[in-house]
């Protein structure tokens, strides 16, 4: 194909934790998107991995279908904005919060049945029932096929002025360029 203009809109995939089972149950119990696959939840309990305001809108979309919601936080506070903590840290009978944790394993059989925690200050490791976890730590843009033609910031998105890329001739639109949202 030959054109005068490219534009680069390859978005961006979310970001995984690369742990056992997550991708054995990846669309059986594991989801990165609370919103799409919410209700699928109902009456059910999940987690949220995150502490920003991705995982603060994924515990939000979750909690009006799930039985139970528990976010796990690997340090003991938040990064999501004040306005997004205070809608989830009230919602205290349907949204808890582990803090100082990690997920390491995903449990289940044909399905999520649990994941294992290790606790980062103390090191122990349990195991916590769930029925699904949802990440919600970030995104990764999809600009790896790019590395040496267009230049790219340190977490790999598309550097641009506007829309402009590197290259004459070469635009970029969406999350391949905008690391924010």
């Amino acid at each position: 194909f030959f054109g005068r203009t490219i534009i680069i809109a390859t978005g961006a995939s979310a970001r995984k934790l690369g742990i056992p089972g997550e991708e054995k149950f990846f669309g059986k119990g594991v989801s990165t998107c609370a919103v799409c696959d919410a209700a699928l939840f109902q009456g059910k309990e999940v987690i949220v991995v995150g502490g920003g305001d991705s995982a603060m809108e994924e515990s939000l979309a979750l909690y009006k279908f799930a039985k139970k919601v528990t976010i796990i936080h690997r340090k003991n506070e938040f990064r999501a904005s004040q306005i997004m903590q205070d809608r989830v840290l009230k919602l205290k009978d349907k949204i808890s919060v582990i803090w100082d944790s990690d997920v390491i394993e995903v449990l289940g059989d044909k399905f999520v049945k649990g994941v294992k925690v290790r606790n980062l200050k103390s090191g122990k490791v349990s195991n916590l029932a769930c029925d699904g976890m949802f990440l919600a730590i970030g995104h990764v843009p999809n600009t790896s096929f790019l590395k040496g033609f267009l230049d790219l910031d340190e977490r790999g998105h598309i550097k641009v002025q506007g829309v402009r890329t590197s290259v004459r001739g070469v635009f970029a639109a969406g999350d391949v360029m905008d690391p924010r949202y």
